[in-house]
């Protein structure tokens, strides 16, 4: 019999398959119709204690391309597929004292669904590092299985905070030892892919003491300007700033990265993320060492889901389960991590010529 069911970072999730921190998981309401709907757990939308106020017109964008005429643009035209989603939303703008109660019902509703907290606070203060212990402290005390640090959220103009500290291995250092301190759920850390610097820092948050490393966040990015009405295609009084791209269009560059993780680091836990539609992506993700997978994009973009994505969980665990059965596997950890050993660097790959030397002259 194949099992749906994964151990990751000690949790027993009833599949692999969670909603990633963004609207999806904004609310009680939405968390608790994902679970319903199947979903192995949720990752809340971040919650946080200083004051957040969203632009003033739209927050997210979806855009599109089609193969007569390729262009990429959010304006609704036939034959077309998804590509990207761009959003720059901020963190949850519902107060840490409106979640605890939600958190605590969704729980007591849902006990066999993994319930995973996502909270950010700033950097270099006590008060800064207290800030990070009320917010883990209360969130476990109500039932949540496990806290993922947000570390990477790609716009934000606090220069203490998200992407802006990912990179940082004292900084990353300082909140996992504040928040390890008070509490002993499992924690997961979500890194900023677009750093030079990823490995570091993943080994500075697993040595600091991170169950698992979440990746990808969405890549710092902007969005398109029309050329015949010169505006952007999403903006507010016609200025715009630095937003998240997600969706299809980050697959490769995310599998990289978690592939990057995975192998220097073969025997810890990684979550995956990153333009995951449906199960291919989500085994490229568990090849290259993923052992849960986290969905935003598509299952916002799924009409009449009221954007937590009911047939694409169905459709996702219909699919693991027919994958399992057809090869002859129990659970996903029997094909986790079987890329590694087949990412090489260039010099590894053969040539047409043995004569070749790495585009450098032979030394004398």
């Amino acid at each position: 019999m194949n099992n749906l069911s994964t151990n990751f970072t000690g949790l027993a999730f009833v599949n692999p398959f969670v909603l990633a921190s963004a609207p999806p998981s904004e609310s009680k309401r939405k968390i608790l119709k994902a679970f319903e709907a199947g979903w192995g757990g949720v990752v809340t939308k971040t919650i946080g204690l200083h004051p957040v106020e969203n632009v003033a017109g739209p927050k997210t964008i979806y855009q599109r391309t089609s193969e007569m005429k390729p262009y990429v643009s959010r304006v609704k035209r036939a034959d077309t597929v998804s590509h990207s989603s761009w959003n720059w939303e901020l963190i949850s703008d519902q107060a840490l004292d409106v979640w605890l109660p939600d958190l605590e019902e969704i729980k007591k509703t849902y006990p066999d669904r993994m319930l995973i907290a996502s909270i950010m606070a700033g950097a270099g203060s006590e008060e800064e590092m207290d800030n990070w212990r009320k917010l883990a402290t209360e969130c476990v005390n109500v039932g949540c299985d496990a806290l993922e640090l947000n570390l990477s959220c790609p716009h934000m103009d606090r220069k203490d905070m998200g992407a802006n500290v990912a990179n940082d291995e004292d900084i990353i250092t300082s909140i996992l030892k504040a928040v390890t301190e008070v509490v002993s759920v499992p924690i997961w850390v979500k890194l900023t892919p677009s750093t030079s610097t990823l490995v570091d820092a993943a080994a500075a948050a697993y040595g600091a003491g991170a169950s698992a490393i979440s990746l990808c966040n969405t890549f710092p990015s902007l969005p398109l300007m029309d050329p015949e009405t010169l505006k952007f295609e999403v903006e507010v009084d016609g200025l715009v700033t630095s937003g998240g791209q997600g969706g299809l269009a980050i697959l490769h560059q995310a599998l990289l990265r978690v592939s990057d993780i995975s192998r220097a680091f073969p025997d810890n836990s990684i979550s995956g993320i990153g333009g995951i539609k449906g199960f291919n992506e989500a085994f490229n993700f568990i090849i290259h060492g993923a052992g849960n997978l986290q969905i935003c994009t598509a299952a916002m973009e799924e009409k009449g889901s009221g954007g937590v994505g009911i047939k694409l969980i169905q459709e996702l665990k219909d699919d693991l389960s027919d994958y399992l059965q057809r090869k002859g596997f129990s659970s996903i950890e029997e094909f986790r991590g079987m890329a590694r050993e087949r990412i090489v660097s260039h010099s590894q790959i053969r040539r047409k010529s043995d004569d070749y030397n790495g585009g450098y002259e032979k030394s004398a």
